[in-house]
């Protein structure tokens, strides 16, 4: 799929820029609401990166969180894993307590809908030098 498919949105809307967590992503991401219930206490939200674009490491608290890959070319890594390559159509599932971050490759937009349950506890970007030594 074309970058500029997944930058104009590919199944959802691609949403506003991602202002309200800005400070935990290295590049820009955008965000779109999904699920607008206040009686549902899960998130679901179509986040989408930049190329290059990933989040800080971090840990859902009493929850979890499922990754629907939509669109473009990811990573997604677990502590003292190796970082997964994602692409549409992928689903990740992250357990209760399991540090990781995800995001766009460097050349890719990459789009997908995060369904969250829990409170996230948000750590230190992942450094350049992790994410520069990843190949496809």
């Amino acid at each position: 799929m074309k970058n500029e498919a997944i930058k104009n949105g590919v199944i959802f809307p691609i949403g506003e820029k991602n202002d309200a967590y800005a400070q935990y992503f290295v590049g820009q991401s955008y965000l779109q609401g999904l699920v607008n219930d206040p009686a549902v206490n899960v998130g679901v939200g179509n986040v989408t990166f930049e190329p290059g674009c990933r989040n800080n490491w971090h840990i859902h608290h009493d929850g979890y969180q499922i990754l629907l890959v939509t669109g473009g070319n990811g990573w997604y890594q677990e502590e003292g894993q190796p970082a997964q390559f994602l692409k549409a159509g992928d689903v990740v599932v992250t357990h209760d307590g399991v540090k990781h971050w995800h995001g766009a490759t460097k050349d890719s937009w990459f789009t997908h809908v995060a369904i969250t349950a829990g409170t996230p506890e948000w750590l230190a970007p992942v450094s350049d030098e992790i994410y520069n030594n990843l190949e496809a």
